[in-house]
């Protein structure tokens, strides 16, 4: 149920402020008086009103002053403009400055309960379409994007959150699946119970079945404790199991039949345990190539894949681009002390014609990466250089069949002229450096490592 409006009345004189407020029940509205210019700034310190009816003389400022603060607010009260010297111009001044309305004393019951109902009516639609608007960094949720394709997922997302229904989440590696996850456990009915998320391709398969399900102490060899597994943990709440198609068809029908009965029985325990989960599975595979391949159970994809929502990879939402480098650029200039504040116009054109098929986890780490090694107001295409798609540089295939090569004889190395492989990799590291003039970007290239780990190195060697 939405709160009740809240009006500040300013007005000097005691007997008129109350009277207004009589005026004004009507309204269903909290009414709160003030005398002074001092006591209005206080209440709206405390709590922005939707209106307030402001008489411009006041003992200790003039009514001006209030409207220039009120004026500065995200979604500024509206005001009602009272003044008793019917100067027409002291009311356009006023509305110039950010006055909803104005007032005329001596006015009618009638007038103000009217022109109040109306400002009451206008805040309230200003804050639904302000609330309604996709901030230009924010998006929806943790989400950052305004694409099409995005708000196709967004609204996907609102749809599939009240629903107990079990969501299945595809896309690339780098798309957003667990942000998915999480908006939709947060929009649900679930948000203040536990949200749970394993990554089924990081957990050995021995002991996939202990962290879903839990075991008791002596279940296994080096169960030296009992173990809550993951559904016990997310009871109420949601269980995220990523990279689900790495779960071993065993476990497959384990999850099966916990599915089926919403019981749990942990490894080396005789009992089961009922608990309540909404599952939201995600995997950057093609969940219906691994049925027919065999490796996922049909009546378990059934199952997990009743709303299936489709993140969409990097380059098909390409507008999004620069507002999520510029939150990284934000977050990683922050965390580096660096004076980063923004892109160049060379910088930004850079970024766009990147097709980012890491998505967005690669645009992190050439932003990362370019933020350490530079410093600046701007950044620029020049500390973007050799950056972008470093990793991904495709092999030249030779134009020409490769003719057989005889082995050429390997020298006899003594084992008094073997040099040590840390001292190898400096003499490496500094043949590179100087070859390149000192400057570590093109020498970690030539090297084939990350810029970050000839710092690294030179630090050690102090």
């Amino acid at each position: 149920m939405p709160s009740r409006p809240r009006i500040l009345i300013v007005e000097d004189s005691p007997t008129l402020n109350l009277t207004y407020q009589a005026y004004l029940k009507e309204l269903d509205a909290n009414m709160v008086g003030a005398s002074t210019g001092a006591e209005a700034l206080q209440a709206i310190e405390k709590s922005l009103p939707a209106v307030v009816l402001l008489d411009l003389k006041l003992p200790d400022m003039d009514g001006q002053e209030i409207l220039k603060v009120l004026a500065a607010k995200p979604v500024p009260p509206k005001v009602i403009v009272i003044t008793a010297h019917g100067s027409v111009t002291t009311a356009v001044d006023a509305m110039r400055a950010g006055a909803t309305d104005f007032l005329l004393k001596p006015f009618t019951a009638e007038r103000l309960v009217t022109t109040t109902r109306n400002a009451l009516e206008i805040h309230r639609l200003a804050g639904l379409v302000d609330s309604m608007r996709v901030k230009p960094t924010g998006g929806f949720e943790k989400f950052i994007g305004t694409s099409p394709a995005m708000k196709a997922v967004y609204g996907m997302i609102r749809d599939a959150a009240p629903s107990r229904a079990s969501v299945f989440v595809m896309g690339d590696s780098g798309t957003g699946k667990e942000l998915t996850a999480e908006a939709i456990h947060a929009l649900s009915p679930r948000a203040e119970k536990p949200f749970v998320a394993i990554n089924c391709a990081a957990i050995p398969s021995t002991l996939m079945e202990s962290e879903i399900f839990g075991h008791k102490r002596g279940a296994f060899t080096g169960a030296m404790a009992d173990h809550v597994g993951a559904a016990v943990r997310a009871d109420g709440g949601t269980l995220f199991l990523d990279e689900l198609c790495e779960i071993p068809l065993d476990i497959q029908a384990k999850l099966l039949r916990f599915l089926q009965s919403g019981e749990v029985r942990p490894l080396g325990s005789a009992e089961t345990r009922s608990v309540n989960v909404r599952f939201v599975c995600a995997t950057n595979r093609n969940p219906w190539e691994e049925v027919e391949a065999g490796r996922f159970r049909e009546d378990l994809f059934y199952r997990l894949h009743v709303i299936p929502i489709h993140m969409p990879p990097l380059k098909d939402r390409a507008t999004d681009v620069i507002a999520i480098a510029q939150s990284m650029l934000k977050r990683f200039a922050a965390e580096e002390s660096k004076a980063f504040t923004g892109f160049s116009a060379d910088a930004e054109a850079l970024l766009m014609a990147h097709t980012w098929p890491g998505n967005v986890r690669e645009l992190g780490n050439v932003i990362q990466s370019a933020v350490v090694l530079n410093d600046g107001r701007e950044l620029t295409a020049a500390m973007l250089d050799g950056l972008i798609g470093r990793s991904r540089a495709p092999a030249k295939p030779s134009s020409a069949a490769a003719a057989p090569v005889t082995p050429a004889p390997q020298p006899v190395v003594k084992a008094e002229d073997i040099v040590p492989l840390a001292e190898s990799e400096r003499r490496a590291i500094e043949a590179a450096l100087a070859a390149f003039k000192g400057k570590v970007t093109p020498a970690a290239k030539a090297l084939g490592v990350n810029p970050s780990t000839l710092y690294r190195k030179m630090k050690e060697w102090g």
